[in-house]
């Protein structure tokens, strides 16, 4: 089910500083008011279909959602996640290359794709940013490449962990004690297809994750890492990001 949901100010936004109108000043912010509208998907829904026409590009406020492709015979593979502050859509083009689909309740900051288009090229601040994010997209591409051919099941599951949750450390999602918290996005069902890993080898390493104290399961989707450095430890990545050999 999709809702239209209400208006929120810019200023009391979750994503503001990390969305693509991070860099906008208050001006800017007002025209992108104009724009602007609110869009809800319940879990499962999807968001747009691969060669759907999209009137809207967005920014995710807040849920997840995944991107994946379906080939000539019907398999589908996942092909990325989209968490909170992440862009949907490409100014320029029409059309979804991917079906977009809501892993939990989703909401869409939305801006009406013509008019933002008309603001990228008069608004330095927002093509600035969106290229900045384009980039950080394609080193994040990079390291699931990394992920999924080089790593062992245990290395997957924690940098899987460790992209979750240094995104909710963006928008300040962190307890006094300093442990991080973590709305799992994806069910241990979909986590194994994402990461190339069967259901059985997802549950035992999240089980001896949490065994060892590197994680505290609240719930079969809430995750508490009480210690970032611990599972960053975890993932097989040194502290200047390459993989330990």
């Amino acid at each position: 089910m999709t809702k239209i949901a209400a208006v929120q100010s810019c200023d009391s936004c979750p994503i503001r500083y990390s969305a693509v109108c991070a860099r906008c000043d208050a001006d800017e912010l007002a025209q992108l008011e104009q724009i602007k509208y609110y869009r809800t998907f319940d879990v499962g829904h999807m968001i747009c279909w691969a060669g759907d026409e999209m009137p809207f590009v967005a920014s995710v406020v807040k849920g997840a959602a995944t991107l994946s492709q379906t080939m000539e015979d019907g398999r589908t593979q996942m092909v990325g996640l989209l968490l909170s502050s992440d862009f949907i859509g490409r100014p320029g083009r029409t059309t979804s290359p991917y079906d977009v689909t809501a892993v939990s309740e989703v909401t869409l900051c939305c801006f009406r794709r013509k008019p933002f288009e008309g603001m990228m090229m008069s608004t330095p601040h927002i093509g600035e940013r969106l290229l900045d994010m384009t980039l950080d997209e394609l080193d994040a591409a990079r390291e699931w490449m990394l992920i999924l051919g080089r790593k062992t099941a245990r290395e997957k599951i924690a940098s899987l962990l460790a992209i979750v949750a240094r995104r909710e450390m963006s928008i300040g999602l962190v307890k006094q004690s300093g442990a991080v918290m973590v709305e799992l996005p994806l069910t241990r069902e979909a986590m194994a297809d994402y990461l190339g890993l069967t259901l059985e080898t997802v549950s035992r390493q999240i089980s001896a994750l949490k065994r060892e104290g590197i994680i505290v399961l609240q719930g079969k989707r809430r995750i508490e890492v009480p210690d970032m450095q611990r599972l960053l430890e975890e993932t097989g990545d040194d502290v200047d990001g390459g993989v330990v050999a």
